[in-house]
């Protein structure tokens, strides 16, 4: 299993069926034409205290565009395992994978906003024994992506963002 942080999985009770039930598709398609701007925005000024989401902890990725080079900011759901941040590309159980996922797969070097995890990172697609360790952490943390791998063929992938060493402090 991975880690749990203190941050993680903080849904106030009265919501969580709530957020559970948003695993549908619709309320997916809803929440990223209508949310996604706003938070795309909110997250990065506020690094991570406030967002539209019912307490569910979500980051903004920046990254860079695979073809186009411009940089990208994307608001995604997110858990720790240990120092790593892992997203996962559902897409809602699209049948292709998120815009996004072919930008980090191009160009893994990020930059995340979140309550406790903003920095730079390195992305990279967890595999074999790590993915299916960290599918079944995905699913405990966010049901709905269980009803998402029902919805697609694809193999639903996760990313592992490892922080970025910090330079020393000038003196």
């Amino acid at each position: 299993m991975a880690e749990k942080t203190r941050d993680q999985g903080k849904t106030p009770s009265f919501l969580k069926p709530i957020v559970d039930a948003i695993g549908g598709r619709r309320v997916v398609q809803v929440y990223m034409k209508i949310a996604s701007p706003i938070d795309r925005r909110l997250i990065p000024m506020t690094n991570g205290r406030l967002s539209t989401t019912f307490g569910q902890q979500v980051l903004v990725v920046e990254h860079e565009g695979a073809r186009s080079g411009k940089k990208r900011r994307t608001p995604l759901l997110y858990f720790r395992d240990g120092d790593n941040v892992v997203i996962v590309a559902s897409y809602g159980g699209n049948e292709r994978h998120p815009a996004w996922f072919f930008n980090l797969k191009a160009n893994p070097r990020v930059r995340v906003w979140a309550k406790k995890v903003s920095g730079r990172y390195t992305a990279r697609i967890a595999a074999g024994e790590e993915r299916e360790r960290l599918w079944q952490a995905a699913v405990e943390f966010y049901p709905g992506y269980g009803k998402y791998r029902t919805y697609t063929d694809r193999a639903i992938q996760l990313f592992v963002l490892t922080p970025e060493p910090q330079a020393p402090p000038k003196s």
